[in-house]
């Protein structure tokens, strides 16, 4: 028997086709409303030209009309979920809220706290797994545990997947549209300036077109993806790492076109390589779906009694980092892109990090909640895992003993420095064997470019060798006391 009415809560799936829960609540419901609630308390703390809530707002706008094309529309309010929810629900009558489930420690204690709240009501909180293809608790060990090394990982998930392809298929939405509750009136969504945000250029192109248009453009790239992805100035990436985050796309969808393309050979082994980029995705959600004491601490506690650097030296050297003035170009390079568009290449995200906690010895929880604040795509669960991969206290993370050279690894690759020469300007006048560590120039060359070190750019705040011997004897101090 179906129910009467439900409301359907859209959270961090902001798309109306290949949609679980909405498609699941069509089918089983008589009428559907569909809501979005702008968390007052995620909003407050924000800077108020943060670029993440335009792109919400943007593909809230995306989702509203394409909702009204299938008869439906989106309600939208501002304040607290636990406040709003159960308000909305109780106003519309509804017998059932369904959501995508959300495997972040708040998101969980959040939901759990709204089925409570529901219920008390005589409703019903049905969550539904949506933005993985396979949950917390579907690849698991032989001995039955979750995994804690990726590659077995990979192999135990595309082995369900070769035994399940169901996991796959979609969920139709557009089939069941007349359950939709019809619009009222004309569309009614708020302003940035109405929700206390500045407008300003979209980080990426919003909305399901925005992500369908990306994905399109991404698989003409596709079969070099293997080869050009370490590579900062190619353009190789797929940029959805943002619409995943939103669910503006549906991950289903992606895995269903990698493994086609894998299969036609069209993809060539760049499809092979992107669909693995997708299951280190839900290894990190898995990880932090089992393990939510990672948010705050070390994967391997034992690292947890790891003595960082402390103080004003470390804070100033900390904003050194944040700011793009450690006199390493192609860290700078890379911070600049961060600060400037929220967007950053993984393979610098790798560089940048292992900068921060192997050369400056600075916690990596201070770099992971500054890359929350300034990365469009960011997500607990993939920051996270990188942080402590770079800082070797994670799962599967880089040996300790391992410590990227920031001056090789911009040779090796941004070779010709042209991605050095975009986001780090004051050095656009060095030839590709000059740019990558320029206080080694000579001064004659120096004056010659026209580069005053200390002046136009800064001289490194570290010196490498020097900073790799302290994390060594950090380490091996941590190493011996076990």
């Amino acid at each position: 028997m179906k129910m009467s009415n439900s409301l359907l809560w859209f959270r961090r799936d902001l798309r109306a086709f290949d949609h679980a829960a909405l498609h699941r609540a069509l089918t089983s419901s008589n009428c559907v409303h569909c809501v979005f609630v702008y968390d007052s308390d995620i909003l407050d703390p924000l800077p108020r030209d943060d670029r993440r809530v335009r792109f919400i707002h943007a593909s809230l706008a995306s989702l509203d009309a394409e909702l009204r094309r299938l008869g439906g529309y989106l309600i939208v309010r501002q304040g607290r979920p636990l406040e709003v929810i159960p308000a909305l629900a109780a106003e519309l009558a509804c017998d059932a809220v369904w959501v995508c489930a959300d495997y972040e420690p708040e998101a969980v204690e959040r939901d759990a706290r709204m089925a409570a709240l529901l219920a008390a009501q005589g409703r019903k909180f049905l969550s539904v797994k949506d933005q993985v293809v396979f949950d917390s608790g579907d690849v698991l060990t032989l001995a039955g545990g979750p995994f804690s090394v990726f590659t077995p990982y990979k192999k135990a998930w595309l082995k369900r997947l070769a035994a399940q392809p169901e996991a796959l298929a979609a969920y139709p939405v557009d089939a069941h549209a007349d359950a939709f509750a019809a619009p009222a009136g004309p569309a009614r969504l708020p302003t940035l300036a109405q929700l206390g945000f500045a407008e300003g250029p979209l980080p990426a192109p919003a909305g399901m077109e925005g992500a369908a248009d990306l994905f399109e453009r991404f698989l003409a790239r596709l079969p070099d993806y293997g080869r050009a992805r370490d590579f900062p100035a190619e353009d190789a990436s797929s940029r959805l790492s943002v619409h995943l985050r939103f669910g503006t796309t549906s991950v289903r969808h992606l895995v269903r076109s990698a493994r086609a393309l894998q299969d036609s050979g069209a993809g060539g082994s760049g499809a092979t390589v992107w669909l693995s980029e997708l299951v280190w995705r839900e290894f990190y959600m898995m990880i932090l779906a089992r393990h939510p004491q990672v948010v705050t601490r070390a994967f391997k506690p034992a690292f947890d009694t790891l003595a960082w650097d402390e103080g004003p030296a470390a804070d100033a050297l900390f904003a050194a980092w944040c700011e793009g003035r450690t006199g390493y170009p192609l860290v700078d390079a890379g911070m600049a892109q961060l600060n400037h568009t929220g967007f950053m290449h993984n393979r610098l995200r790798m560089v940048t990090a292992s900068f921060l906690t192997k050369d400056l010895g600075i916690d990596w929880r201070r770099g992971e909640r500054y890359f929350a604040l300034k990365l469009n795509d960011y997500e607990l669960a993939s920051n996270n895992g990188g942080w402590q991969w770079a800082a070797s206290t994670g799962c599967d993370a880089q040996p300790w003993f391992r410590i990227f050279n920031p001056v090789t690894q911009s040779q090796r690759f941004d070779a010709q420095g042209d991605f050095i020469r975009e986001w780090v300007p004051a050095l656009a006048r060095l030839g590709a064997k000059e740019i990558h560590a320029p206080w080694l120039l000579a001064p004659a060359l120096l004056a010659e470019r026209a580069l005053v070190l200390g002046r136009d750019y800064p001289l490194p705040v570290v010196e490498h060798d020097a900073a790799r011997r302290r994390t060594l004897e950090r380490f091996g101090r941590l190493k011996k006391a076990q």
